[in-house]
């Protein structure tokens, strides 16, 4: 009976350990890789007369593009749920986007929220459960405010602008840049790749001179705005998987508003997709995972249909909640 039962429980280890190795596999000396990561977008707040009749808050298709393109599924968070949703959500969900627009980014629902996923993420990687987040142009200006807590933005417009980076010597130690190529590297600095639609901006004076700024994050790059102020445009933190950029990487596969300079050359969509793979990446680290694959299914964007709106939007598509 004994070497029965010794050979039950033998069973019952080597199929969890199955069970386990299926769902996280791992490669050699590695930790265990999530291949069926999920971002959660953070919907921004509909400030636009025009937008107003659709719905309370959106996500533009071309974020949840972007996301999908380097390998990863979308649930869309809204900015209704109570605290408790939300840690919820966090563990389900395997790293954050917080989107470009403009709202408080003290006092507005879309900070509100934010702030509660930024702690947990803090909380979490001090853990050693890794969780990333991503801040496009007014996701990066908001990062700021959670990390020193204060509101540090001055004017720095660069309205409908391509640039190249001017990066910075911890641009080439980065994460954020680490699988970028030399000649790429040297091609991000000469060829205007970075869509910049921002009127708002930290500048490089005021981030160096806050303790807190200029002791959690790295500056990647730098911009010269229009009014000739030089402002932060690209950010990654020293000690935890959080980045940030000003400008907007999603655009230069995925918008083509003829008005609008987004740019679509070869090296444009190569820069869009090896930041998404990168991001992307970053949220397979993370073995957060859904109660079931039934609340999975019913989390996700797929569950949404976006609406056309080229033509009353510089976007062509955009979910509405």
């Amino acid at each position: 009976m004994s070497q029965i039962r010794f050979s039950y429980y033998l069973f019952l280890f080597f199929g969890c350990c199955w069970i386990c190795c299926s769902t996280f596999p791992t490669t050699r000396n590695q930790e265990p890789v999530n291949d069926r990561p999920v971002i959660g977008i953070l919907t921004q707040i509909i400030s636009d007369e025009v937008m107003k009749p659709y719905g309370k808050t959106y996500i533009p298709s071309s974020y949840v593009k972007y996301t999908e393109s380097g390998g990863s599924r979308v649930m869309p968070i809204r900015l209704d749920l109570s605290t408790a949703e939300y840690k919820t959500i966090f563990q389900s969900i395997n790293g954050l986007l917080l989107i470009g627009g403009a709202v408080n980014l003290q006092t507005s629902d879309f900070a509100k929220v934010a702030k509660i996923f930024y702690q947990l993420a803090l909380e979490a990687n001090d853990a050693r459960d890794y969780f990333p987040i991503w801040g496009t142009c007014m996701g990066l200006q908001l990062l700021t405010v959670l990390v020193s807590g204060e509101l540090l933005m001055s004017r720095t417009p660069a309205e409908n602008i391509a640039m190249p980076l001017n990066l910075t010597s911890d641009a080439y130690l980065s994460r954020m840049f680490a699988t970028f190529s030399g000649d790429f590297m040297e091609t991000l600095t000469q060829e205007r790749l970075t869509g910049n639609f921002h009127h708002y901006g930290i500048t490089v004076k005021d981030f160096v001179g806050n303790e807190k700024l200029n002791s959690f994050f790295n500056i990647l790059s730098t911009n010269v705005a229009t009014n000739g102020v030089q402002f932060v445009s690209t950010m990654e933190a020293k000690k935890y998987p959080f980045y940030g950029v000003q400008w907007h990487p999603e655009v230069n596969r995925f918008q083509w508003d003829i008005k609008e300079n987004f740019p679509h050359s070869h090296h444009a969509a190569q820069l869009s997709a090896l930041l998404a793979d990168f991001f992307v990446n970053e949220g397979r680290k993370s073995l957060h995972h859904f109660s079931s694959p039934e609340e999975e299914a019913a989390s996700l964007i797929y569950m949404y249909t976006p609406v056309y709106a080229g033509n009353f939007t510089s976007y062509e598509q955009i979910y509405f909640f």
